[in-house]
């Protein structure tokens, strides 16, 4: 029998104002998803899409570690949709068969009286056919413990995202400038002029 187990988690943070609105900063994907995993266990695949070994997840007494490939997809905007596109469990065919992820998650710029947010969602659903004698245990109990992980992965992913992504955003920002006046020293760098966020009623919907 499938058991099928979910998570959700959200996100909200204000960014502090830098040279060049956020909405351009988010649309560099490799960027985006190294604040968001280990980049070390990440592979490009294409310009969008990437290859995500994830950290092993220990299920009861069962180890697995799944493989993702998750496509990038940034509007104009400066909203960013991220999707899981295949998972596979490497050297547990057993599991492999019997097992799908999908990853859904958004990241979305917004005004609020002068002041951009940052308003996110992710939902992460794992079907999975728990193998013998693991099957035996009290489905709530495997439910409980199921759901649990998927929380905690997504809360992995939310603490690096909070971390990381306004500091490697600082950071673009100042790399695009040194860049701009080191090819034209005597000139202004200006990026993305009249495409700042809308105010206060365009937030984001999901």
């Amino acid at each position: 029998m499938l058991n099928r187990f979910t998570a959700s988690q959200s996100l909200e943070i204000a960014v502090g104002e830098q040279t060049i609105p956020i909405q351009h900063y988010l649309r560099q994907p490799r960027r985006l998803v190294n604040a968001l995993v280990d980049p070390n266990r990440l592979e490009r695949l294409e310009a969008d899409c990437f290859r995500l070994k994830m950290r092993p997840l220990s299920f009861m007494t069962m180890t697995i570690q799944p493989t993702v490939d998750m496509k990038v997809s940034a509007l104009a905007n400066g909203t960013v949709r991220l999707r899981s596109q295949g998972c596979e469990i490497r050297g547990i065919e057993y599991i492999n068969q019997r097992f799908s992820l999908n990853l859904y998650g958004r990241l979305a710029p917004y005004k609020i009286n002068g002041i951009t947010y940052l308003r996110g969602q992710a939902d992460l659903e794992v079907q999975v056919e728990v193998p013998y004698p693991l099957s035996l245990t009290p489905q709530p109990i495997i439910e409980a413990t199921g759901n649990g992980l998927l929380k905690s992965v997504l809360l992995t992913i939310k603490q690096r995202l909070m971390h990381n992504l306004l500091s490697d955003y600082q950071r673009w920002t100042c790399e695009v400038a040194d860049q701009g006046m080191a090819t034209q020293p005597n000139s202004q760098v200006i990026v993305g002029a009249g495409s700042a966020v809308s105010d206060d009623s365009q937030q984001p919907t999901y």
